[in-house]
């Protein structure tokens, strides 16, 4: 069974402690959030959460994925099943780097695998890819605002 990933990466000019503390806010993810539009769930390890994501020119899309990686502020990774584990898995991860001059950078990645991949094609994976994209300018725009108030 073949997989496809995406793999986004983006400076944000915050430190990662902050940009965890967003990241890891997920009740306000509806108001800045484009992609993942709603997550609940406990912060722990192996808990079962339910996402919502909204990739652009798509439809939402409601599933109950697992936290496989809780390491803050560093590191968030969860795997869940559309319908049945097998026919269309996905991985999400999150890592945060601390960069020189007090930034930091989000490692954005996701994998996808299942017997329905094929059906889920090229469109369906750019589309993904766009969320993405959208959801690490959104972020990088809510850090880098909270971060200038916090120094006026």
């Amino acid at each position: 069974m073949s997989a496809r990933g995406i793999a986004t990466k983006i400076d944000i000019a915050a430190g990662p402690e902050l940009v965890w503390q967003v990241l890891s806010d997920w009740p306000r993810y509806p108001e800045w959030n484009p992609f993942i539009v709603g997550l609940h769930g406990r912060h722990l390890l192996g808990a079962r959460l339910v996402a919502t994501l909204h990739p652009p020119g798509g439809r939402r899309t409601t599933f109950r994925p697992i936290v496989t990686e809780l390491c803050p502020p560093q590191a968030l990774a969860w795997r869940g099943s559309l319908l049945l584990p097998g026919l269309l898995d996905g991985a999400h991860h999150f890592r945060l780097e601390a960069l020189n001059g007090g930034g930091a950078r989000l490692h954005h990645r996701g994998a996808l695998s299942g017997l329905l991949l094929p059906l889920f094609g090229a469109k369906g994976l750019k589309s993904a890819r766009q969320g993405f994209l959208l959801m690490n300018r959104a972020l990088k725009q809510r850090c880098e605002t909270l971060a200038s108030a916090a120094t006026a």
